[in-house]
């Protein structure tokens, strides 16, 4: 059996790709892996609490890495932990990290010169599957959403805190991708095939942190002495690294 580790966003796309993972013979998915600002303790790009993360990981019955990065991080430091979590991973006879990208190619570029001399393969399970279309198959397939970062220089804030559904495709501008790949917002996944059962979440407060609109959701029953602090900056701006990626504009 290969031994596959799954990055993990919290969003809808790496959990579609653990989904279609699930789907192929020989393939054991032995973990979640998860970068974890570590100023907040909230998933990086995403914002979405470690509460939440990890009743995810409980849903999809798979252990959970964390990653844990200081803010702020430089990219040599982001790439220091990574090399750190690979010859883990080689140490425990894992083959494979399986990725959620779509089509920006100088994304999957990146991912793939940083994993060329670990020996690890880097795995694209939607690569170029039409945006529209999976979209369409996740929603009808079961998977629910709330986007959880909207980046207004793109998107209307409204759409902050809207579930990932057919109406939403409806909404969304001629302009923006389905799937939200060039960064236009970026979602956090509470029910789906992948999953043993749906997650309960409460909305929170809504903020703007220099143009990103981020909606925090939590647990549902959760106490109030438990409430973490809503994300104070964003994580990126694009899916797409510049030629020397920071950290700030790229991550799992």
């Amino acid at each position: 059996m290969k031994r596959i580790l799954v990055s993990w966003s919290s969003g809808k796309d790496c959990a579609w790709a653990l989904h279609l993972l699930r789907q192929q013979s020989g393939i054991k998915i032995v973990a979640m892996l998860t970068t974890i600002n570590s100023e907040f303790d909230r998933v990086a790009m995403h914002g979405t609490r470690s509460a939440v993360l990890e009743a995810q990981a409980s849903a999809a019955a798979l252990p959970l890495w964390k990653i844990p990065l200081p803010w702020p991080c430089s990219n040599e430091e982001y790439e220091c932990r990574m090399a750190e979590v690979c010859l883990r991973a080689t140490s425990e006879g894992i083959e494979a990290i399986a990725f959620g990208d779509l089509f920006l190619r100088d994304v999957r570029t990146y991912r793939e010169k940083q994993l060329q001399s670990t020996g690890i393969e880097p795995l694209f399970p939607l690569w170029d599957i039409p945006t529209q279309e999976l979209a369409l198959d996740m929603i009808s397939s079961g998977l629910r959403a709330k986007l959880v970062c909207v980046d207004s220089r793109q998107l209307d804030p409204s759409f902050a805190g809207r579930d990932f559904d057919a109406a939403l495709l409806r909404d969304l501008p001629a302009s923006i991708d389905p799937c939200g790949e060039r960064g236009e917002f970026h979602s956090c996944v509470y029910d789906g095939p992948m999953f043993s059962h749906p997650l309960a979440l409460d909305a929170g407060e809504t903020v703007d942190r220099d143009g990103f609109i981020y909606a925090d959701f939590k647990l549902a029953k959760t106490l109030d002495h438990d409430r973490q602090p809503a994300p104070d900056i964003p994580v990126r701006q694009s899916k797409t690294p510049s030629p020397e990626p920071s950290v700030r504009t790229f991550s799992l």
